[in-house]
């Protein structure tokens, strides 16, 4: 045996340290943390009544300071220097509930914070009022408020670190007053009409049902009662107020050496100001309704309140020298006001509801002149706080209409469907307006046709006088047979046309709306569509798109709403504001469940929820949403905003809503003011707690699996418990749907950005990156999991002949769908089928025969079958033959180990062995060259022939590196210390052993393992490894790592794939063979991070182009990734477009004993226990590597 053992000596001092209780010094600011290292925060409100927040620290952010003002011993009153305000509890009792900052008052008892320190250093801060403690709720996420919780020490959200500051707070001077419009909450509306459903009047029947968006109203008309705006406009761009071109409205002012810019736009995307990310930090000094500076910020210098004024000239119609006419906004962001040929037309706020204006007695036959004037920030930003790029302008469609003097104002469309649902009774208010002179009487003609347009029913009902300037309400009504009815699933639509005809009978306006007849019922704490339970499987989505920001083109809708479907999303969130009027045309006809959420989350001050003085401007946010869009049968719930906590403003929101309409109201801000209780982020324990909880509603995630970066781990578990075992539970949103990333204008366009890289202050980074989908709508591994987990059918073998299936569709028999089945061996096909499903009605399950037995006859290999289920015929959404729902089962048990070696294996030869310097051990025959250093315990070489397979003498080292999102790591150097280096040849010098004891060094963690060589004379080498966790041990991996020649970049393996998977996100990806070069197995995160996995695999090769390299085989199996980049490099490198600069020529190979699951723990609970590196234990694994020749 030969031996070399490095034996470490050194001095151990044994010490006593006594930890003192740190004295607080109340003439030093602190920082107060999380032990988690987030920080208590006020969002710079300076109004009493705000709440406070746990936020992402930012270093010298005086929002996140603090100091101790002493009571008595012990006792203090926590003041933030900036707004001179207190923390204080609310005064409400012995009572869970969020504390408030308020005037400092030392005799105040609701102020007066009792704070003891533990011997492990945190604090405890406990109100001397009531006892209860402050904490957070457990979920711990950014942006969370601070609540005080009934006391428990043990808990880590009741615990604080304290931190001492250098930060010196410079208050500023308050605005306090100001005469502008913008700055005025009781002013979001001047000479603005009404809110109304969406629809374009035509001039009678015959044009409109020849039109383009009949039935398909996304799509532009050609009404000659329409005239659209967009195009490129003049347009001026000022940093702020004060440098506005104040008089460009008048029609002499030149604007001809203006710029040019295309309406709709943000013109941030244009290069116009910068683009701002922030999640809950107003971007200006938080003082509403004031836009004032803050210091630090982007708007304190650079772009105080950038002003856009637009200028455009349009022709009127010569036939509409008798009408009125109406320009409308679809959406502006966040203020406007309107000028035409010169004269002041009106105002609106609502960056996201539409705005129109009656500008009938401005215009004038032939050119006119437009005059808009835009400002980015206005009182209503104040209630535009949703996690978002903050972006600028006229961001969707402007156009005319022309209507006749006595017009139809709105329509809203409501049905009664019967008991057994055979009858439906079409309900239609119309309101008919006067702007003309009285008239005795008019009439509204209605006619319901189906999908083919063969017309079901026809009804007319007299209007009777109508006044000059009056509005008259007219109740329609008819009723068919055996409707067809509307689901997500099948979201069959009736067109109802509406005439307006004046008293001789004559058609004056027409108009026409697709509806679907469905039925929405809460029973037993669950929703019911057509009186069947449904389960709403979704995700939020912003509207964004990497070149236009929030100037979605309708093929980016089209685009979106098509991967929802074919990825079995059923529910869309609009977060956190109403759509595009389009998108809801789309929803209607390709079938997506809507929430559809008011424009409003005041989520940096939440008091002006409870602030009567903003109740109008709340309301009037909720009131539009909802008359815009309640004829759209896809909108199942109205939500009345988002994380704006609760007050009497989301009373009157919920009061004004249900006034109008009677659809599910959901707020999860203020659970007890809605029709179904609603919650963000819950860990399962904690929403399996909530969902037993004795409450008389449904239960809503409307934000869970936190989607950013590499992520999405756990969602199996969520949806076994809401699918098979839930109370209440109605499913959830995924937060969310696209990565929030935008391009620079002039940079090609797949380099996208997000928070912070354009300059932009405040900014929250890559927070706005948590898609399914990246920016340019490239489908993500993470999507895949959803549509695996989402699915509407699930599969349960009997035996190995016959499957259950279980139709899990409200609507679909299986009869629509085909089953394909294949049956693989070792991952090859050796029996496949496919053919129709029988009768299996919805919540029915079937027995499909699939013999499979007779074909398992060989012991040695591994069987599994996939099963495919797919549409049988063409849909509107997606071709016949795509696949809806798949399921994989394994057959049979099969140890999977290489095979063995022995002294007679054909090709294993004599080795010689022998040392060089001293530091060296080779072991060489005909076949193979293999090296090790000793004074590292390194395998440094390994050659096949010709063949080096190393890359610079980098064999398996290693390696506890990751970082994602989820989990992000900052790089810690490593050392790798030998403890002890032993080889020995055996006698027949077929085969060889080195043993390398070692010890990693990760900060203050130890890590001992030990890797075992057996190196055989044909030159396979097997390898195994022990890795032991201590007491300490919090890393998220154990592994492998070495670098691999170039030249063996073509891989294949058995194991789970194609795609990108992890343990706790495998679902998607089967057991199987599959190919790809390093270069694809990269992925495309916006911001760079840990990637590539895969999981539960057999063997894997790495070959040249000439079919040489090497296989490596598990015993049992092993997770790996095989990449151009290190997973440091990836993270510090930041921008995934930016890979190219960092990448390697080599193949940089893990291979996982174990790895931490990825979780979701960005925005939410991290990877359940199971999928957790357990502390204080041994893990180990083994494999081959040999030549492939």
């Amino acid at each position: 045996m030969h031996k070399i053992k490095k034996i470490l000596s050194g001095l151990f001092l044994l010490c006593t340290i006594n930890v003192a209780a740190q004295t607080i010094d109340t003439n030093q600011a602190y920082e107060i943390h999380t032990l988690n290292g987030l920080a208590m925060d006020n969002q710079e409100s300076v109004d009493a009544g705000s709440k406070i927040f746990i936020s992402k620290r930012v270093p010298g952010k005086e929002s996140q300071i603090w100091q101790f003002v002493p009571i008595e011993k012990d006792i203090y009153c926590i003041v933030s220097p900036l707004s001179q305000q207190a923390i204080d509890n609310g005064g409400n009792g012995a009572m869970e509930r969020s504390v408030l900052q308020w005037s400092s008052d030392l005799n105040n008892a609701n102020q007066q914070w009792k704070i003891e320190q533990h011997p492990n250093g945190y604090y405890i801060f406990t109100s001397v009022a009531n006892g209860y403690n402050l904490g957070f709720p457990d979920a711990g996420l950014i942006g969370e408020p601070i609540f005080q919780l009934k006391p428990d020490t043990q808990q880590p959200n009741q615990q604080w670190m304290l931190v001492k500051s250098n930060v010196k707070v410079k208050n500023q001077p308050l605005k306090t007053s100001s005469n502008n419009d913008w700055e005025n909450q009781h002013i979001f509306a001047i000479n603005k009409e009404d809110g109304h459903a969406t629809f374009i009047p035509f001039a009678n029947l015959e044009e409109m049902k020849a039109d383009p968006a009949y039935r398909h109203p996304w799509k532009r008309t050609h009404s000659s009662r329409y005239l659209l705006l967009n195009g490129n406009w003049k347009f001026n761009w000022a940093k702020q107020p004060e440098d506005r071109p104040k008089n460009f409205y008048r029609t002499n002012y030149d604007v001809s050496k203006w710029d040019e810019i295309p309406v709709p736009s943000n013109w941030e995307m244009l290069g116009y100001g910068t683009p701002i990310y922030t999640n809950i930090t107003y971007p200006f000094r938080n003082n509403p309704p004031f836009i004032q500076g803050q210091r630090g910020y982007t708007v304190e210098k650079d772009e105080p309140n950038a002003v856009g004024s637009y200028r455009h000239e349009f022709t009127l119609p010569a036939e509409w020298t008798d009408k009125e006419i109406f320009i409308h906004f679809d959406g502006v962001y966040s203020a406007m006001y309107l000028w035409i040929n010169g004269k002041k037309v009106g105002y609106s706020q609502g960056a996201n509801n539409d705005a129109r204006f009656n500008i009938t007695d401005y215009v004038r036959s032939g050119k006119n002149q437009l005059a808009v004037e835009v400002y980015r920030w206005s009182d209503g930003s104040y209630l535009e706080d949703q996690d978002m790029f903050r972006l600028s302008g006229i961001h969707r469609d402007v156009y005319l209409v022309a209507t006749p003097k006595v017009q139809l104002r709105d329509l809203h469309l409501t049905s009664m469907l019967s008991p057994r649902y055979d009858k439906a009774e079409l309900h239609v208010k119309s309101k008919i307006k006067n702007h003309g002179k009285t008239i005795s009487n008019a009439s509204v003609r209605i006619s319901l046709l189906d999908e083919t347009g063969k017309q079901l029913k026809q009804f007319c009902t007299e209007t009777g006088t109508v006044n000059t300037g009056k509005e008259v309400i007219i109740n329609s009504k008819g009723s068919i047979r055996d409707p067809k009815l509307w689901s997500a699933e099948t979201p069959y639509l009736y067109t109802v046309n509406v005439e307006l005809l004046d008293d001789k009978g004559r058609v004056t306006e027409a108009t026409t709306q697709q509806y679907g007849f469905r039925h929405i019922e809460i029973r037993n704490n669950k929703v019911y569509i057509n009186g069947m339970l449904t389960l709403f499987k979704g995700a939020n989505r912003h509207d964004i798109h990497p070149q236009y920001g929030k100037a979605v083109p309708v093929e980016s809708m089209v685009e979106d709403i098509l991967l929802f479907k074919q990825y079995n999303l059923n529910t869309i969130r609009t977060s956190h504001y109403p759509n595009d009027p389009k998108m809801y045309g789309l929803y209607d006809y390709y079938g997506l469940y809507v929430m559809d959420e008011a424009d409003q989350e005041c989520h940096g001050n939440m008091s002006l929820t409870d602030n009567p003085t903003w109740e109008a401007a709340f309301v009037d946010r909720a009131v539009r949403m909802v008359e815009r869009d309640k004829n759209h049968p896809s909108v199942i719930f109205w939500s009345l905003g988002n994380e704006s906590g609760g007050g009497c403003n989301i009373i009157a929101e919920y009061k004004a809503v249900r006034a109008i309409d009677d659809r599910p109201i959901h707020y999860e801000g203020m659970n007890d003011q809605a029709d179904i209780d609603s919650r963000m982020y819950p860990s399962i324990e904690s929403m399996i707690e909530q969902d037993k909880e004795p409450r008389n509603k449904p239960y809503f995630l409307c934000e869970y699996a936190h989607a950013m970066g590499n992520a999405v781990g756990n969602l199996e578990e969520y949806w076994d418990y809401i699918e098979y075992h839930s109370n209440r539970m109605i499913g959830g949103c995924i937060w969310d749907w696209v990565d929030q990333a935008i391009n620079k204008p002039g940079e090609t366009k797949d380099r996208v950005y997000f928070g912070g890289s354009f300059g932009d202050a405040p900014n929250d980074n890559d927070f706005c990156c948590n898609g399914l989908v990246t920016a340019d709508r490239r489908v993500t591994p993470k999507l895949q999991e959803v549509k695996k987990v989402y699915q509407y059918i699930s599969f349960r073998m009997n035996d190995k002949n016959s499957v259950e299936l279980h139709n899990r569709y409200t609507a679909h028999n299986l009869t629509h769908f085909n089953l394909h089945y294949s049956l693989e061996k070792d991952g090859k096909i050796i029996k496949e089928e496919e053919f129709g499903l029988p009768d299996c009605k919805p919540t029915e399950r079937r027995t499909i025969h699939v013999p499979l037995e007779r074909y398992l006859t060989d012991d040695n290999a591994e069987y599994f079958v996939n099963f495919e289920v797919k549409l049988k015929h063409d849909c509107v959404w997606a071709s016949a033959g795509h696949v809806v729902a798949t399921e994989q089962f394994a057959l049979n048990e099969k140890a999977n180990q290489p095979i063995e070696i022995t002294a007679a294996t054909s090709g294993n030869e004599e080795l010689k062995a022998y040392e060089e310097e001293r530091r060296y051990v080779r072991f060489k025959n005909k076949a193979c060259e293999i090296s090790f250093d000793m004074s590292t315990g390194e395998l440094i070489g390994l050659r096949y022939g010709e063949q080096e397979v190393l890359h610079r003498q980098q064999g398996p080292k290693f390696n506890w590196y990751r970082s994602i999102n989820n989990d992000f790591r900052n790089w810690t150097n490593t050392t790798i210390k030998l403890q002890n280096f032993e080889w020995e040849i055996a006698e027949d010098k077929k085969s060889a052993r080195v043993v390398t004891e070692l010890e990693a060094v990760v900060g203050k963690t130890n890590i001992p393992h030990t890797i075992v060589y057996t190196i055989y004379g044909n030159g396979a080498i097997d390898i195994e490894a022990k890795f032991k966790t201590g007491a300490d041990f919090n890393l998220p991996r154990l592994a492998l790592q070495t670098s691999l020649n170039p030249t063996l970049d073509k891989l294949t393996w058995f194991g789970r794939g194609p795609i990108e998977n992890y343990q706790d996100r495998k679902n998607a990806a089967y057991v199987g063979v599959y190919s790809s070069t390093v270069e694809d197995m990269r992925e495309h995160y916006t911001r760079a991070q840990t990637m590539g996995g895969r999981c539960d695999t057999r063997w894997l090769t790495l070959t040249d182009n000439k079919g040489k390299g090497i296989k490596i085989t598990a015993y049992g199996t092993f997770d790996f990734s095989a990449l151009h980049y290190t997973d440091r490099e990836l993270w510090q490198v930041k921008y995934g477009h930016n890979l190219e600069n960092i990448r390697r020529n080599e193949v940089v190979l893990n291979l996982d004993c174990v790895q931490r699951g990825i979780g979701n723990a960005s925005c939410g609970p991290g990877p359940r226990p199971k999928y957790e590196i357990k502390k204080d234990s041994e893990y180990k694994y083994a494999f081959r590597i040999e030549a492939i020749k």
